[in-house]
């Protein structure tokens, strides 16, 4: 079985920052315009991890999840939002 790092691809950065993810790599993993990732740097190597929004199932369960953690400490509708509109308003 052939492994996606028997064949690794070259890209260079652009004097604009830009670094080009070739197509193969963008095809295999799904990669669309628009797709945003994390990036970690540390000495030579450089990592991108692409950000990819919960399926519904697992969003349903995350939301449940905290549903059940407020009710457990007593939090109510309006304790979320006031701490909601204080998280924005530090942005």
């Amino acid at each position: 079985m052939e492994r996606p790092l028997d064949h690794p691809a070259t890209t260079r950065l652009s004097s604009r920052g830009q670094v080009v993810i070739p197509e193969e790599v963008r095809t295999r993993l799904g990669l669309v315009a628009g797709t945003q990732f994390v990036v970690v740097g540390e000495g030579d190597v450089v990592v991108l991890k692409a950000l990819k929004a919960p399926n519904l199932a697992d969003f349903a369960s995350l939301l449940e999840k905290a549903r059940e953690s407020a009710a457990e400490l007593g939090l109510t509708s309006e304790d979320i939002e006031q701490a909601l509109q204080e998280v924005r308003q530090g942005l």
